[in-house]
């Protein structure tokens, strides 16, 4: 993922270089990955139930290599475009997550994907600032060599230091398509499904544009962009801790969830009116990447809560398609808005597809939160025992595995029953 974000901050300015570039075309190029990623991580994760986590891993990296490298030999926009759609079709993420899975102890999975998806927040905010120094040093073909090579390095520590599991295949992890159309028919799903589309979809269309404001509004070279990311970045995080912390307690929750909604409308307001110099910039940004990081930490567990019983895996499939089809349309209706009318245009278009998704919250009902478990259990225990434990709402039973997946009220749930039914 850290090669795929590199390239977010610098690819608009360097699409402007490419021959046949227009800004449709460029948005197309930066939200192309998108679509392969949502086109390939089902394949890819049913391959890899088939023949091995480790073996499918390498076949997107090297996917992946590939793509990078045809996007660094390209002189015009079309042959990056086909350097960013094979950079996305090596759609290893759901791989990944079903390697840890397979990887981890029921007990621990939690905290392993917990720090999965930290690490890649933390290579979102790093790539934001560093791409813009890389960018003047190497160039951008040498930035696209570069996710080559550590890539490569991906591929080392797969075959060296990671070891090849016993598989299993855990419904919490595991996406199925059956499944997973039978989840679109799920309300608070969907609601969930379409913020994550927005989300990303906000991102890349601002990113359309962000860079050139900085570099031909504000005069500020290229290398010199992350002394507006960082401060920003780092706001964010000081002003998000205590938000996150807040939103642990189940009343507040969707209370923080709108109120970083607003705090994105609220970003896309200022952008409007045309913010003066560098720091009226590093404001909006701050505003912007406030409210996105919330919501890019809350979306998931809410989703792994609202899921029913072994179908986490299923929902988070769902989940991602949305959120690379809102990157795909993101870069090409933000590409098409700003060629047509122009940068301020994008930032109305963000403003109005936030302005939706806040006013589908707002109407929503309070979503049903609760917690999956999933225990293993002996001798003969029928799916009906498990709900009689007061506490357990649902309960999902896979014959000849011996394991229960619950969704469980943590607050009322009898662990004493719990136990003596799985013991």
């Amino acid at each position: 993922m850290f090669g795929l974000f590199l390239i977010l901050p610098v690819l608009a300015i360097y699409s402007e270089q490419l021959e046949g570039a227009t800004p449709v075309l460029m948005g197309i190029a930066l939200g192309i990955y998108g679509i392969t990623q949502a086109m390939f991580q089902i394949p890819f994760g049913i391959l890899s139930d088939k023949y091995g986590r480790k073996p499918i891993i390498i076949l997107g990296l090297m996917i992946f290599i590939v793509g990078s490298l045809v996007a660094a030999l390209a002189s015009s926009i079309e042959g990056v475009i086909i350097g960013r759609a094979l950079q996305g079709a090596g759609a290893i993420a759901a791989v990944v997550l079903a390697l840890t899975s397979d990887l981890t102890r029921e007990e621990q999975r939690t905290k392993a994907m917990a720090l999965i998806g930290m690490t890649i927040g933390l290579a979102f905010m790093f790539a934001l600032v560093v791409s813009p120094w890389l960018a003047f040093f190497i160039g951008v073909k040498g930035m696209f060599v570069l996710t080559a090579v550590l890539a490569v390095g991906a591929i080392v520590v797969i075959i060296k230091a990671v070891p090849t599991p016993v598989q299993r295949r855990n419904l919490e992890v595991r996406a199925v398509p059956a499944k997973m159309l039978e989840l679109l028919r799920n309300p608070q799903l969907i609601r969930l499904d379409i913020g994550i589309f927005v989300l990303h979809f906000v991102l890349t269309a601002m990113f359309v544009v962000v860079p050139i404001i900085l570099l031909e509004r504000l005069s500020l070279p290229t290398r010199d962009h992350w002394q507006v990311y960082l401060p920003a970045l780092i706001a964010s995080i000081v002003f998000m801790v205590p938000m996150i912390i807040l939103s642990a307690k189940k009343a507040w929750l969707m209370r923080i969830f709108f109120a970083a909604i607003c705090i994105l409308l609220f970003a896309q307001c200022l952008l409007m009116w045309r913010p003066l110099g560098v720091l009226g910039m590093t404001v909006c940004l701050f505003f912007f990447f406030w409210g996105f990081n919330l919501l890019e930490a809350m979306l998931p567990s809410i989703v792994s809560r609202v899921a029913p019983a072994a179908g986490k895996g299923s929902a988070m499939g769902v989940y991602n398609t949305f959120q690379f089809m809102g990157v795909f349309f993101g870069g090409f209706l933000g590409g098409l808005i700003y060629g047509a009318v122009g940068v301020t245009a994008v930032f109305v278009l963000c403003g109005l597809v936030l302005l939706a998704w806040a006013w589908i919250v707002f109407k929503a009902p309070q979503p049903t939160l609760l917690d999956s478990l999933v225990v293993r259990y002996q001798g003969n225990v029928s799916q009906a025992d498990f709900e009689a434990v007061n506490g357990v709402e649902e309960a999902i039973i896979i014959d000849g595995e011996s394991t229960a997946y619950l969704k469980v009220d943590k607050q009322l749930l009898d662990h004493a029953a719990l136990s003596a039914l799985t013991n």
